[in-house]
């Protein structure tokens, strides 16, 4: 252990405060500078292109010690991945006894903690992360919550789920707030004495109060290189924990985008910024970034060079992909396999007149091309959770996998596009695909059905599918969604507790949530980890990344 090149909380956030955040903020040279840049659609850093695989851990912050951390981080880095995303906000309304929190929204005011078990987990996390050679992106808010009634844990399921076992706070992704009042935006919303959730993106307050939380973080990491972009918000929209007000529409997004993007730029002229929505689009919505002037008339390419894309039209999200992905074997023999609790489409649905589905038709209030049309976003970001959205029209002649698969290679293709035509590189934040785990839960209650879900031979190959498209179709970045970890140190009362451990490898069955003599323990999971099928999983990320050698990036560490 003697070579062990990180530091105490205190002396990170030592480092940290001395050298980073009180530094005069500089800018370097255009295509030398050690922080990530764009040039045309692919990111560059040191004056080399930069294309990445990188994977999620929003809960690096809240584990126990910081062996974990950085066991967890030199896992990530082994399989080649550069770019880890986490959550850089963890909001309560009332101040926990024990456990890791960031700041304190209670009644119209707020406080930032900037102590041990607050902000300085955050510097751990980023000084480690560097040392590992890896960056990382922070998302600064979320529009999710969890559907908790109790003051004792979290639900299993969210959006409208119910209350099947309880586990600690930060366990799920959109448990970043007080577990018995809600979280992230609306716990503004709630705190400020307002009601409904696009509030939090027009009233005042709640806009310094947010910007205030925003400036503490930010200047924080002005000047180190292993912050990859800030991250505006994870999947914003109209509605969520509250009801949208009705006046909420895509500009209402478009320009809360706006606002923050330059209100990070006047603070940290050095690192990327980004949105962090899904990719929801909208043909046919007023823009306030509109592509201008309509890019003219261009000879036919040379073969084998890419021509440049103009706006995704309706006519293409409606298309069918019959391409390579629908020889991709799947054989499950049900009509309309069961994936998270809702069917896929069945025959009789998918013979149907085609529709634009509500995520391409604006009733989430977000146009992605839009947004990233704003002069301070640097690049395009979209998600694909085929278990959670629809993306495209289904081929009555393919298997329910295959058309799922298709459709996001769809998803992808038409992601591409858009972010051609606005010209900046475009990276997608989260993919998964469901096995028997529904969202927001840690156990697989239909893993006896086989019409619900995938196997992980499945999974692994559309995974697989999914990034050699964006490989193919020039994605600057490609992040799974997420890392799974064990052996990790349980403390009684935090994230990470005796007996609270998600889901055995061999049963798939949640161990119990009472109290045990247990001192290891499962990173947290939201139905979304790769523990169960991890290995192959892994072994897809490191594929990509040897298809993409060429262009990676050189290590970031001291």
């Amino acid at each position: 252990m003697k070579d062990r090149r990180w530091f105490t909380v205190g002396g990170v956030a030592a480092l940290l405060l001395s050298g980073l955040a009180v530094a005069t903020p500089r800018t370097a040279k255009r295509g030398s500078s050690p922080f990530v840049q764009t040039d045309g659609n692919s990111f560059t850093v040191n004056g080399s292109k930069f294309r990445y695989v990188g994977t999620n851990s929003y809960w690096l912050p809240v584990l126990n010690t910081e062996q974990d951390i950085w066991n967890t981080l030199g896992n990530i880095s082994a399989i080649g991945a550069k770019v880890v995303r986490v959550w850089a906000f963890n909001d309560v309304a009332t101040t926990p006894s024990n456990g890791t929190w960031f700041q304190l929204v209670q009644n119209g005011t707020v406080s930032i903690n900037d102590g041990p078990n607050g902000l300085q987990k955050l510097d751990t996390v980023v000084q480690m992360a560097q040392q590992h050679g890896l960056y990382v992106t922070l998302t600064l808010t979320n529009n999710w919550y969890p559907s908790a009634s109790n003051s004792t844990g979290s639900s299993l399921q969210s959006r409208g789920g119910t209350t099947e076992v309880t586990l600690p706070r930060n366990y799920l992704s959109n448990d970043y707030g007080n577990r018995s009042v809600v979280g992230g935006m609306d716990l503004y919303v709630h705190q400020f004495g307002l009601q409904y959730h696009d509030q939090f993106y027009t009233d005042q307050t709640i806009l310094n109060a947010f910007q205030n939380f925003t400036s503490q973080v930010v200047s924080r990491y002005v000047n180190s290189p292993a912050i990859f972009s800030w991250e505006l918000a994870n999947d914003p929209r109209c509605g969520s924990t509250f009801p949208t007000s009705g006046s909420c529409t895509t500009e209402t997004i478009t320009e809360w985008h706006a606002t923050m993007a330059q209100y990070i730029r006047s603070i940290d002229p050095n690192h990327l910024i980004s949105s962090g929505t899904q990719g929801f689009m909208c043909t046919d919505c007023p823009k306030l970034y509109p592509l201008s002037p309509t890019p003219t008339p261009q000879p036919s390419p040379a073969p084998g060079s890419k021509k440049r894309s103009g706006p995704v039209t309706t006519e293409q999200l409606l298309r069918v992909s019959t391409g390579e992905a629908a020889k991709l074997a799947g054989k499950l023999k049900e009509d309309g396999i069961r994936v998270r609790g809702r069917w896929t489409a069945t025959a009789t649905r998918r013979q149907q007149a085609p529709e634009v589905g509500s995520a391409s038709d604006g009733s989430y209030g977000v146009d992605s091309q839009d947004i990233m049309n704003i002069p301070d976003i640097n690049f395009g970001t979209f998600q694909l959770f085929p278990d959670q959205d629809s993306y495209a029209p289904n081929d009555p002649s393919l298997s329910s996998y295959q058309n799922v698969v298709n459709s996001g290679v769809d998803w992808i293709t038409n992601q591409a596009q858009s972010a051609n035509a606005v010209g900046k590189p475009l990276v997608m934040t989260s993919i998964w695909f469901a096995d028997f785990v529904p969202f927001n839960m840690t156990i697989a209650p239909y893993a006896s059905d086989t019409s619900y879900g995938v196997t992980n031979q499945q999974q692994t190959d559309a995974y697989s599918t999914w990034l050699n498209t964006s490989v193919s179709l020039n994605l600057a970045g490609m992040i799974q969604y997420q890392w799974g970890q064990q052996n990790l140190t349980a403390e009684a009362g935090t994230v990470i507790s005796p007996g609270v451990t998600g889901i055995t490898l061999s049963s798939r069955q949640v161990t119990s949530s009472s109290q045990s003599s247990d001192t290891t323990g499962y990173t947290p999971n939201d139905g979304y980890s790769a523990i169960s099928n991890q290995n192959d999983i892994t072994g897809v990320m490191s594929q990509i990344v040897l298809v993409i050698s060429n262009n990676e990036a050189p290590n970031n560490s001291d």
